[in-house]
């Protein structure tokens, strides 16, 4: 990859790769058991990721020196019954890459069941480039009909009878150079694996850049819900939802919720908004830090931002012909120190100014300002803006 960190371990927006790929099994609630093969130089590193992420259902085992020995690893501590472990035989095994994170339910579900018809299932994708057989003086011998051939994917789902006797079976040759594991079934077990047409999502970070993909992939999907948090009193709802009907004008195809926080934490517990990454809170014609730190706190407790960075936003509508604007900017200077505290808690929280203009074309023009940048905010979730205060 061009990374001295093992890919699995490598972090993606401040949270190692493999802690997104254990999440995406943990959303399954019919996956009893998640056994991850580590190598001893990194076990003390993956106990410590299931801690800080507060994984649960998982177990670890050592490594093998090739990627067969590694899943014979795992195979073997399912098949053991042992007094001492939570793990039990299971009637059908998930074999899945560490460096695959976007796994949804969906194709887990459809390659179980036909794995528990025929024994054996896995996940293909259409080949994307045409592959060739060189001849020994590197001339092409021959290519394959791309239409005819499709690319082997994870995961992988086995009778766990079929995949552990297959591996009980296997020659030194095939656990240290094979790569495919539907093939062994056949080999071993002549099960013909049903091969189960994936999304375009099963494709595993291999290179450098593949993380990037990744962190773009993730940061636009924890930026499609946005929580606006404001009292009720009339002036501020009036002008809370003038902004909300502009930023659903200019972000379309974000989902936008609004409301109170009387009990912060319990408040946020107890909503629809557990999956929103992205808050903004409204202050009307104050630059007091009580409503914005209210949410800080409920985020607090919540324990949202274990997982993902959570963008705070705190607006403040001033009307910039009434006193010193940098009289207001010097009094919005805790949003710094705040910002400084509540980043180790991965919430990334920043300011923004909006000029509560009484001409109203002002006024719309400073909100669509304003917009923007709590897009650019919320989309980009970049450290470098942490503690800012913004002006629209």
């Amino acid at each position: 990859m061009g990374v001295g960190t093992p890919k699995q371990f490598c972090p993606v927006l401040g949270r190692p790769l493999i802690s997104y790929t254990l999440q995406a099994m943990e959303r399954v609630c019919w996956i009893k058991d998640i056994v991850v093969a580590v190598t001893g130089d990194n076990m003390e590193a993956m106990k410590g990721i299931i801690q800080k992420y507060q994984h649960k259902r998982v177990s670890l085992v050592e490594a093998g020196v090739t990627r067969h020995r590694s899943i014979f690893n795992g195979l073997k501590a399912l098949a053991e019954d042992q007094p001492d472990s939570t793990l039990s035989r299971p009637k059908v095994v998930i074999i899945h890459d560490a460096v695959r994170p976007f796994v949804e339910e969906d194709v887990l579900f459809r390659v179980v069941t036909a794995a528990k018809e025929h024994g054996a299932a896995g996940a293909i994708r259409p080949l994307v480039s045409t592959v060739i057989s060189p001849s020994t003086d590197g001339c092409l011998d021959h290519s394959l009909d791309r239409a005819r051939h499709r690319a082997s994917e994870m995961p992988q789902a086995f009778l766990f009878d079929v995949i552990f006797e297959a591996y009980q079976q296997c020659s030194d040759y095939d656990l240290d150079y094979g790569t495919e594991c539907l093939h062994l079934a056949l080999k071993y077990r002549h099960t013909k694996a049903k091969l189960v047409e994936g999304p375009p999502d099963l494709w595993k970070v291999t290179y450098k850049r593949d993380l990037y993909a990744a962190e773009s992939i993730i940061k636009e999907t924890i930026s499609q819900e946005i929580y606006i948090v404001m009292d009720a009193k009339e002036e501020k709802a009036r002008v809370g939802h003038l902004l909300e009907e502009v930023l659903k004008s200019e972000l379309n195809h974000i989902k936008i919720t609004f409301g109170a926080l009387c009990h912060a934490g319990r408040d946020l517990q107890d909503s629809n908004i557990k999956q929103c990454y992205s808050f903004v809170s409204l202050n009307f014609m104050t630059t007091d830090s009580q409503e914005t730190q209210r949410l800080l706190s409920g985020l607090d407790e919540s324990n949202f931002s274990i997982l993902y960075p959570v963008v705070v936003v705190s607006v403040h509508f001033l009307d910039f012909n009434v006193g010193s604007l940098s009289q207001k900017m010097e009094s919005l200077m805790w949003i710094r120190e705040s910002a400084k505290v509540v980043k180790k808690r991965n919430i990334l929280l920043s300011g923004l100014l909006i000029n509560y203009s009484q001409d109203e074309q002002k006024l719309q023009e400073s909100l669509r300002q304003g917009a923007n940048i709590i897009a650019a905010l919320i989309k980009e979730r970049t450290s470098g803006l942490v503690g800012q205060l913004l002006i629209a």
